[in-house]
C-alpha cells in the first residue's frame, strides 16, 4: 500500500479554506498513485480552536464540512476533525480521526490520550475514548491513533503519564501498520526527541510507523511538520520537509518514500521556526506589511532579518528613533541593516517630544533625581510612535525584546513592548547572537547585520553611557540562570551549586523573574521555540508570596 503524507498548514475556523488544501493535496496523492492520504490532527477547524469548540455554531459548521469534504476528497483519506463523544455523560466533544472514503465517513477513532501540560488542556474540550480499533483497508490493519496517544511507549520513557498505552492496545488487535496524525508544536531539540521515540515504537513492536504533523504557525504556537515514516526496523523510510507544506509517498510493501532535505542544525531550526511563525501569524491575522523599531542593536536586527524573510522586504519599514542618549553609531548601523535587507526606512527623532515632557512634568518632579521614570518616557515615546504609524498605515508593528530581558523585566510597558506580536521574546539573548552569526555566515552569506551591532555592549541607550551589565549579569551568566530555573525548574541553590555562581545573585534573578510576572502578562504574544515559554504553557500568578 502506498499511503501519502498530507502535511499541510490549516488556519482555525478557516473551514473553507482548509478543505480546499485537503482536497488538492488529496487530488496529488491520488495522482501520484497513493491508495490513502493522511491528514494532521484537528485540520479541519485548524488546531488549536481553544474556546471556539464551545461554540455551537463552529461545531455545526465542523460537522457539515466533513460530509460535504467526503463527498470531494478523490481517494482514501484520513482526516483530523472535532467529533461527537460516544458518552452521554462528560465532555460532548471527541478529538477525532475520520476515515473518509466512497463519499462517506466509513470509520471514526478518537483520541484516548488527551494532555493537560504545557499549552495543551484538551480535557478541557474533549471526552477521551475508551477503546481502539483496528480498521482493515488495502490488505492492511491499520492502527490509528492522534498524536499523544503515541507518547507513552514503556520501552521509550522512565516514567509514563497515562496508565493505557493505546498503541499497545491496537497491536494486540493485530494492527500491521500504525498511523498516527498529530499537531505537534516545535520546540528546540524536539524533533530530534520525535524521531528516537518513533522509532523506538517501530521497533518495539515491530510494526512500520506513519506519522504525519501539522505544519504552520498558531499563534504563539510553530508547528515543525517533519512528517515522517519509519519501518518496522526503526528505519526512516520516509521524511517531509521542516517548517514547509509538503506531500511524500511511503510504500509499505517495500519499505521506501520520499526524503526531503532538513535544517542542517538546530539553530537554523530556531531561525526557521522564527520566520514560519512570524509570516503566518502576519498573514492569518489579516496584515500584509509589518514596523519594526530599529535601534542598531542586535535584537533588532535579528528581528528584521526574520520579517524580511516571512513577509518580503518590500513589507517591512524599519523606524529609527534616536533620543537624547542615542549614538550616531546606532543610527548608522540602523540605516546600514535596512539597506542591506532592502527594507524600508525612516527616521523619527524623538528629542523634541521627550523635551514636551519633562517641560509638562517639571513642577510634578521638581526636586527628584532622574531616573527610570524619565528613561521609561522615552521607551513609551517610540511605543506611540510606532503604534501611531501601525494605526495609519495598518501595518503590525514587531516588539524585539528577546527571553532574558522579559524573564528579569529588563523592558518597558507601554514602550519597547508594544505591538501585535513578540518575535523573539523565547530567544535568550546569547542565542539571538548565535542567529546573528547564523545569518551573516550562512543564511544570506553576507554581513547582512553590521559588525558594530555584533561586536558593541548591548545597550538600551536611554541614558549616558548605559550598558545593560549595568543592571544585569553577563548574559551569558544570566542565560544559564534562567534556563535552569524557568526550564529546568531548578532551585536558587542548585543553579548555585551546579555552576558555582554566587547564591545571592541566583537568587536576585529568580526574584526578579517572579516579580515581572505583571510584564508579561501584558506583553503581546511571543513564538513558542524553547521547552517553556512565557504565555500560555507558563501560567503563573502575579500576587504571591513565594520566595524560592
Amino acid at each position: 500500500m502506498k499511503i501519502a503524507l498530507a502535511q499541510f498548514n490549516p488556519t482555525v475556523g478557516d473551514f473553507g479554506g482548509n478543505s480546499a488544501r485537503i482536497v488538492e493535496f488529496a487530488g496529488q496523492a491520488k495522482q501520484r498513485g497513493a491508495d490513502l492520504a493522511v491528514f494532521s490532527e484537528l485540520c479541519l477547524c485548524g488546531y488549536l480552536p481553544q474556546d471556539l469548540l464551545e461554540r455551537p455554531a463552529f461545531l455545526d459548521r465542523n460537522l457539515s464540512e466533513l460530509a460535504c469534504l467526503a463527498k470531494r476528497v478523490p481517494l482514501p483519506a484520513i482526516v483530523g476533525y472535532a467529533g461527537r463523544a460516544q458518552d452521554a455523560t462528560g465532555k460532548p466533544l471527541a478529538n477525532t480521526a475520520a476515515v473518509l472514503a466512497a463519499g462517506r465517513v466509513v470509520f471514526e477513532q478518537r483520541k484516548m490520550l488527551l494532555p493537560t501540560y504545557d499549552v495543551f488542556d484538551e480535557s478541557r474540550y474533549f471526552q477521551p475514548a475508551k477503546s481502539q480499533q483496528v480498521f482493515p483497508f488495502a490488505g492492511e490493519q491499520l492502527g490509528i491513533t492522534i498524536c499523544e496517544d503515541v507518547w507513552n511507549d514503556k520501552n521509550f520513557w522512565t516514567k509514563r503519564l497515562y496508565e493505557r498505552d493505546p498503541v499497545a492496545e491496537l497491536v494486540g488487535q493485530g494492527t500491521t501498520v500504525l498511523l498516527n496524525i498529530s499537531a505537534s508544536p516545535y520546540t528546540i531539540d524536539k524533533r530530534a526527541l520525535r524521531l528516537d521515540m518513533l522509532k523506538s515504537l517501530a521497533r518495539s513492536h515491530h510494526r512500520p510507523v506513519v506519522y504525519v504533523n501539522q505544519v504552520g504557525g498558531d499563534d504563539s504556537l510553530v508547528f515543525d511538520g517533519s512528517s515522517i515514516a519509519i519501518t518496522a526496523d526503526g528505519r526512516v523510510a520516509a521524511r517531509a520537509r521542516s517548517f514547509e507544506e509538503d506531500l511524500i509517498l511511503f510504500d509499505t510493501a517495500t519499505g521506501t518514500g520520499d526524503i526531503r532535505p532538513q535544517p542542517d542544525n538546530e539553530l537554523e531550526a530556531v531561525y526557521q521556526a522564527l520566520v514560519c511563525g512570524t509570516r503566518d501569524y502576519v498573514r492569518k491575522c489579516g496584515f500584509r506589511e509589518v514596523l519594526i523599531g530599529l535601534s542598531g542593536g542586535i535584537d533588532s536586527a535579528v528581528v528584521a532579518v526574520i520579517a524580511s524573510a516571512a513577509v518580503g522586504p518590500e513589507n517591512v519599514l524599519g523606524v529609527a528613533m534616536p533620543g537624547p542618549y542615542s549614538s550616531s553609531g546606532s543610527l548608522t548601523d540602523a540605516r546600514e541593516l535596512a539597506s542591506n535587507l532592502g527594507i524600508r526606512f525612516l527616521v523619527l527623532p524623538i528629542e523634541d517630544v521627550f523635551r514636551s515632557y519633562r517641560c509638562a512634568l517639571a513642577t510634578t518632579f521638581a526636586g527628584l533625581p532622574e531616573d527610570v521614570a524619565e528613561e521609561n518616557i522615552q521607551a513609551r515615546i517610540r511605543g506611540n510612535f510606532l503604534m501611531a504609524l501601525s494605526n495609519k498605515f495598518g501595518a503590525l508593528v514587531l516588539s524585539t525584546g528577546n527571553k532574558s530581558e522579559m524573564a528579569v523585566g529588563y523592558c518597558t510597558l507601554y514602550g519597547d513592548m508594544a505591538g501585535g506580536l513578540a518575535v523573539i521574546s523565547d530567544v535568550p539573548k546569547t542565542m539571538v547572537y548565535e542567529l546573528a552569526y547564523l545569518i551573516n555566515s550562512q543564511l544570506e552569506g553576507r554581513e547582512v547585520i553590521p559588525r558594530p551591532t555584533l561586536t558593541k555592549p548591548p545597550s538600551a541607550e536611554l541614558r549616558p553611557n548605559q550598558t545593560d551589565q549595568d543592571t544585569l549579569p553577563p548574559y551569558d551568566v544570566l542565560d544559564r540562570i534562567l534556563k535552569a530555573y524557568i526550564e529546568d525548574l531548578r532551585s536558587p541553590r542548585e543553579i548555585a551549586d551546579h555552576y558555582g555562581f554566587p547564591l545571592q545573585l541566583v537568587r536576585e534573578v529568580a526574584l526578579r523573574v517572579d516579580r515581572n510576572e505583571y510584564k508579561r502578562k501584558q506583553a503581546p504574544p511571543g513564538l513558542k521555540v524553547t521547552s517553556k515559554a512565557f504565555g500560555v504553557g507558563r501560567p503563573f500568578p502575579i500576587a504571591q508570596k513565594f520566595v524560592p
